[in-house]
């Protein structure tokens, strides 16, 4: 039983289709961390167009794979930077995402062999 995500929007869109499952969690493992390097990035440099941007490729996903806390923080990270907020507070909230990102591709790697 998976801890950190939950692939029941995946079969259910698919109609139980595994292959596709894989895909989505392969797509996860690919571009996920990648466009976090991009929002780590834009938080350091002040890029809100970039911040947004990536923030808002991902957000999708966390949502297919019931990624629920992810989600949220992926949201307070799209309205920091929607309103050029501060960066003391984005900083904590960037560092969880990625933990949670983190321990989940870890259990994807795990639970399904890629």
């Amino acid at each position: 039983m998976a801890l950190h995500y939950n692939l029941a929007k995946v079969y259910e869109i698919s109609a139980n289709d595994n292959d596709f499952a894989l895909q989505i969690l392969n797509l996860f493992l690919q571009e996920v961390p990648h466009e976090l390097e991009i929002i780590k990035e834009g938080i350091k440099t002040k890029d809100f167009q970039k911040t947004q941007a990536s923030s808002h490729k991902i957000k999708p996903t966390f949502d297919l794979l019931g990624m629920d806390l992810a989600f949220d923080e992926v949201v307070q990270i799209m309205d920091w930077a929607s309103n050029e907020g501060p960066k003391k507070d984005i900083r904590e909230i960037f560092k969880s995402l990625k933990e949670r990102v983190e321990l989940t591709s870890k259990e994807i790697r795990k639970n399904h062999n890629l």
